[in-house]
């Protein structure tokens, strides 16, 4: 598949480049040796320190930042050559700085030299002062939006985000897994909450991870393959406990719970989506509302809170998405080959790039419903180019943005697109990284957060 074939939409420049720090670069300070004679070879005592002039002490502060005192730079053209003049006593090679760190004998013995104010002398103690970096306008408006988003999250429950109509499909366990993904396919759906009849309760939720993890089962197990369509939802956890993978997913909150709270038990689970279930009144037993996604989160954030519109650091500049290690493929790889990439890493998505780096497309594990949905599982050998022309033709394609654009061009984008993750390129469409929404959650809540909230 071409690269023009891939639908891409991408952020408009919003971003904006830090100036960086400009280091000192004259650390002279002008300072003059004291009067007092009291220092020992050992180190410097406290009388040395206070027979110091008060005036040269504060200037030498001023001038030069802790931590960055030269010795050889505060020292004048005639006392250089008064302490090359003076043999050490012990080395054949005299006039070495090393000498003159350590105390040895110079004939200027109650010289106070700046690297003396480095060390800690017998009854004296320093604490060397800390720069302060000044918060700039932007990192303080970045600050204040996090601020008031999480306030935000903290004052409304998972109900307000509920829309006010919505069809909710839930699956028994005793259901066969090719029915299961008829009904999915039907709906246009990728999840659905799992009900166990015999006990009344809620058994899960399924995923399209739970289809790739069967077919990784059966791949690892051939033998097996001619009962798959035997196979019950009810077996699930047997099999992903057979190839090591994270269990079906159990974890529900209650709907009246504050959404933070919703945000932050999707964080801890790994979960990008999480039921919603409620006690009934009457049979005192559990019933499922909903299902809340991460998708649903940030766009009703995108919608109700005017602070993510501040949120204009560049992305270059933010602890946000995956940059290194980067899982790839080519349009010629093979769809199981990119399934066990799926399994194997626990990711959603793989960028399909061309030999140079440059991004032509993106495989998602929902992708892989519409290659099995007919109950055949021959389609997964064939190439990634191949099974890309499988998808709807509604498919909104790709989304792309630059580590120049911010936060707030993502919310915007939010407002108006049904987006689940954005790939980072440069200039060139070459891959730089991925932003998952999972990443921009992750950072609104936790971003400069302390552990006890």
């Amino acid at each position: 598949m071409s690269h023009e074939a891939a639908k891409n939409a991408t952020i408009g420049d919003g971003g904006h480049q830090a100036s960086p720090l400009q280091a000192p670069t004259n650390l002279d300070t002008g300072w003059q040796p004291p009067a007092s004679t009291d220092t020992q070879d050992s180190g410097v005592t406290t009388s040395a320190i206070a027979s110091a002039s008060p005036a040269s002490h504060e200037q030498s502060h001023t001038d030069s930042p802790p931590g960055l005192y030269h010795p050889a730079q505060h020292t004048s053209h005639s006392e250089s050559a008064s302490r090359s003049s003076t043999p050490h006593p012990s080395s054949s090679k005299p006039n070495s700085p090393h000498e003159y760190l350590h105390g040895a004998s110079t004939g200027l013995e109650g010289f106070a030299q700046p690297s003396t104010f480095l060390r800690r002398g017998r009854g004296y103690s320093r604490t060397m002062p800390q720069l302060k970096q000044e918060e700039s306008a932007i990192d303080r408006e970045q600050r204040l939006g996090l601020t008031g988003i999480r306030k935000f999250l903290k004052a409304r429950t998972t109900y307000d985000v509920m829309p006010l109509s919505f069809r909710l499909i839930v699956l028994d366990t005793s259901l066969l897994v090719k029915r299961s993904l008829g009904i999915l396919v039907q709906n246009s759906i990728v999840s659905a909450p799992l009900w166990d009849s015999k006990t009344s309760t809620f058994a899960g939720l399924l995923t399209t991870s739970d289809y790739i993890n069967v077919i990784q089962y059966y791949w690892q197990n051939p033998q097996e393959f001619n009962r798959i369509d035997q196979f019950r939802l009810s077996a699930l956890p047997e099999i992903e406990r057979a190839i090591g993978v994270v269990p079906i997913q159990t974890t529900f909150i209650h709907p009246l719970k504050p959404l933070y709270t919703a945000c932050r038990t999707m964080l801890t689970s790994k979960a990008r989506r999480i039921p919603l279930i409620d006690i009934d009144d009457d049979t005192k037993r559990p019933w499922i509302v909903n299902v809340l996604t991460q998708y649903r989160i940030l766009k009703f954030v995108a919608m109700n809170v005017r602070e993510t519109q501040v949120l204009r650091t560049p992305l270059r500049d933010l602890s946000v998405g995956t940059y290194e290690k980067l899982q790839t493929a080519r349009m010629d790889t093979p769809v199981i080959d990119v399934i066990h990439q799926l399994v194997q890493y626990s990711i959603s998505s793989v960028p399909i790039v061309s030999s140079d780096g440059t991004v032509l497309n993106v495989f998602e594990a929902v992708d892989v419903i519409a290659l099995i949905k007919g109950g055949s599982y021959d389609d997964l050998t064939l190439s990634m180019g191949e099974a890309l022309q499988k998808r709807a033709s509604d498919f909104p394609g790709i989304y792309t943005c630059s580590l120049d654009d911010n936060l707030a061009a993502i919310f915007d984008l939010l407002r108006k697109a049904r987006v689940h993750r954005f790939v980072i390129v440069d200039e060139k469409n070459k891959l730089k990284g991925l932003l998952s929404l999972s990443d921009i959650l992750s950072y609104i809540l936790l971003e400069g957060e302390r552990d006890d909230d």
